[in-house]
């Protein structure tokens, strides 16, 4: 076989995986459409359960005690009655209110938990199809699949979906993030395919470095993790509010008590998001290290202020602004979590804002 005509196979044969490849990915996209509607199924008949009769109580509870009055605790000692004060607490904090977690998206209804359990098989079954696509674009190109935006989404989503695959599998109640995961996993894909779409091509001189699967790789795993962390922030931000209104005497709405009452209590949902960007957090640091190293290694100079290391930095110092805020009484709860939620925009402007419309040395694999 002259050389001409293996360039021409190798060239065919690249081609057919990549095709492989996109056809993968738009069957993953199929599946995930199917657990989307399995797990809003979850929901539906998980309104029907004993939830709204709990969220019922609670509120006839808490009118009880708002209309009562505070009780007195009357002593009596050396003749004399003394009326102490009533204990009053302050929620400053996440977790000062001992309020149960809700029984989950199936609302303990056994054919929500049902539909819950098909759709988490049907996520298991698109990450694996997705992933396949994944093996099949980095065959194709014969690198790493993180050239471009294209690989980067179809690699970050997938990565993403394992990460709330593995918490299950850790046996974390979890399952209430499904229907949220993939919906933006559906999202991110739909961009991908249509927006951000690239043919297979090789790299430019620069990513030719073993640094690629090291940088690269960390920062789509931290990705995924901060995003799972941004969910939980977000849910605890509407819970905290609802537990909130139910304190103070209020009546939330039905459609947010069918929906809140069975998510886990604002206090776990603030201890989950803060464990997990805890836990990434060293990594997000790492990554940071690593590209300068590279970019040492590729242009000569550890840090150059090029706008995709500035705004690296910029999430970095939000993130550890963020855990200072946590542990610092007069920040922890919303404060916190508002910070947390502006530290994962710098994340998602670090992607898409800087990759598309600001230039720099980061943006030579174009979209």
């Amino acid at each position: 076989m002259t050389l001409a005509a293996a360039t021409e196979l190798a060239t065919a044969t690249n081609e057919h995986l990549a095709n492989i490849s996109n056809t993968l990915v738009y069957s993953a996209m199929a599946v995930y459409t199917l657990a989307f509607f399995a797990y809003i199924a979850e929901w539906l008949f998980g309104s029907r359960s004993k939830v709204a009769r709990t969220a019922a109580a609670l509120t006839a509870r808490t009118e009880e005690a708002r209309t009562q009055g505070p009780a007195v605790t009357v002593k009596s000692a050396g003749g004399t009655a003394v009326m102490e004060r009533p204990k009053v607490v302050v929620r400053s904090a996440a977790g000062a209110r001992d309020v149960p977690d809700g029984p989950g998206a199936h609302g303990g209804d056994e054919q929500g938990d049902l539909y819950g359990r098909i759709a988490v098989s049907l996520t298991v079954l698109a990450f694996l199809v997705e992933l396949g696509g994944v093996v099949a674009r980095a065959a194709s190109v014969e690198r790493a699949p993180w050239g471009n935006m294209y690989e980067f989404n179809i690699t970050f989503s997938t990565v993403a979906v394992g990460v709330y695959l593995g918490l299950l599998a850790l046996r974390k109640n979890v399952r209430w993030l499904g229907l949220f995961l993939t919906t933006t996993v559906l999202l991110d894909l739909g961009l991908a395919v249509t927006v951000l779409y690239t043919a297979s091509d090789q790299l430019v001189p620069a990513l030719h470095s073993y640094w690629l699967y090291i940088h690269v790789s960390t920062a789509i795993f931290c990705g995924a993790v901060l995003y799972v962390g941004a969910v939980g922030t977000l849910l605890y931000l509407f819970k905290d509010s609802y537990e909130n209104k139910l304190a103070s005497g209020g009546r939330p709405g039905t459609f947010a008590t069918s929906v809140l009452e069975r998510l886990p209590a604002a206090a776990t949902l603030d201890k989950f998001a803060y464990r997990v960007n805890a836990a990434v957090f060293p990594l997000w640091t790492f990554t940071i290290i690593a590209g300068s190293i590279w970019a040492e290694s590729a242009w000569g100079r550890y840090w150059g202020w090029d706008p995709k290391e500035t705004w690296a930095f910029i999430t970095w110092v939000a993130y550890a602004c963020y855990l200072h805020a946590r542990s610092t009484a007069g920040w922890k709860g919303r404060k916190a979590a508002y910070i947390a939620l502006i530290a994962f925009g710098c994340w998602l402007f670090n992607y898409y804002g800087v990759n598309i419309f600001v230039g720099g040395k980061h943006s030579y694999a174009g979209v």
